[in-house]
Protein backbone atom coordinates (compact mmCIF):
# COMPACT_ATOMS: atom_id res chain seq x y z
CA UNK A 1 0.00 0.00 0.00
CA UNK A 2 1.41 3.56 -0.84
CA UNK A 3 2.44 5.91 1.66
CA UNK A 4 1.78 9.68 1.74
CA UNK A 5 4.01 12.00 3.40
CA UNK A 6 3.32 15.71 3.11
CA UNK A 7 1.29 15.04 0.40
CA UNK A 8 3.38 13.23 -1.89
CA UNK A 9 2.39 9.09 -2.43
CA UNK A 10 5.62 6.90 -1.96
CA UNK A 11 5.78 3.40 -3.14
CA UNK A 12 8.12 0.82 -1.23
CA UNK A 13 10.45 -1.47 -2.82
CA UNK A 14 8.08 -4.46 -2.87
CA UNK A 15 5.40 -2.40 -4.31
CA UNK A 16 8.11 -0.91 -7.44
CA UNK A 17 9.00 -4.34 -8.17
CA UNK A 18 5.41 -6.05 -7.87
CA UNK A 19 4.33 -3.76 -10.28
CA UNK A 20 7.13 -3.80 -12.26
CA UNK A 21 8.26 -7.72 -12.60
CA UNK A 22 11.56 -7.41 -11.41
CA UNK A 23 12.96 -8.81 -8.54
CA UNK A 24 14.23 -6.60 -5.33
CA UNK A 25 18.17 -7.54 -6.09
CA UNK A 26 17.70 -6.10 -9.89
CA UNK A 27 16.44 -3.10 -8.92
CA UNK A 28 18.68 -2.63 -5.56
CA UNK A 29 21.83 -3.50 -8.46
CA UNK A 30 20.87 -0.75 -10.25
CA UNK A 31 20.55 1.52 -7.67
CA UNK A 32 23.91 0.84 -6.28
CA UNK A 33 25.57 0.88 -9.86
CA UNK A 34 23.68 4.67 -10.08
CA UNK A 35 21.22 4.00 -12.81
CA UNK A 36 18.79 6.01 -10.23
CA UNK A 37 21.38 8.44 -8.97
CA UNK A 38 18.73 10.74 -8.01
CA UNK A 39 16.46 8.30 -6.22
CA UNK A 40 17.21 8.80 -2.23
CA UNK A 41 14.39 9.52 -0.35
CA UNK A 42 14.03 6.90 2.88
CA UNK A 43 11.73 6.52 5.69
CA UNK A 44 12.32 6.90 9.02
CA UNK A 45 13.21 3.12 9.25
CA UNK A 46 16.09 4.00 6.29
CA UNK A 47 14.18 2.17 3.54
CA UNK A 48 13.61 3.57 0.31
CA UNK A 49 10.33 5.27 -0.85
CA UNK A 50 9.57 5.83 -4.34
CA UNK A 51 7.71 8.86 -6.18
CA UNK A 52 4.95 7.52 -9.40
CA UNK A 53 7.33 9.45 -11.49
CA UNK A 54 10.53 7.67 -10.59
CA UNK A 55 8.52 4.56 -10.49
CA UNK A 56 8.31 5.43 -14.25
CA UNK A 57 11.97 5.52 -14.84
CA UNK A 58 12.29 2.40 -13.79
CA UNK A 59 9.93 1.14 -15.38
CA UNK A 60 11.27 2.42 -18.46
CA UNK A 61 14.03 1.11 -18.23
CA UNK A 62 13.14 -2.29 -17.21
CA UNK A 63 11.33 -2.36 -20.72
CA UNK A 64 14.47 -0.98 -22.31
CA UNK A 65 16.11 -4.27 -20.65
CA UNK A 66 13.58 -6.16 -21.76
CA UNK A 67 13.19 -5.23 -25.21
CA UNK A 68 17.18 -5.42 -25.69
CA UNK A 69 17.33 -8.91 -24.33
CA UNK A 70 14.19 -9.99 -26.71
CA UNK A 71 16.06 -8.50 -29.67
CA UNK A 72 13.52 -6.13 -29.97
CA UNK A 73 15.00 -2.97 -30.10
CA UNK A 74 14.41 0.01 -33.36
CA UNK A 75 18.13 -0.53 -34.56
CA UNK A 76 18.94 -2.71 -37.69
CA UNK A 77 20.47 -5.64 -37.43
CA UNK A 78 23.57 -6.39 -39.43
Amino acid sequence: MPVVIEGQTYYRTAEVCRKLGISRNTLFRWLKKGVFSDIEYRDWRGWRLFTAAEVEKIKARASYISSVSHGKTNEKQQ
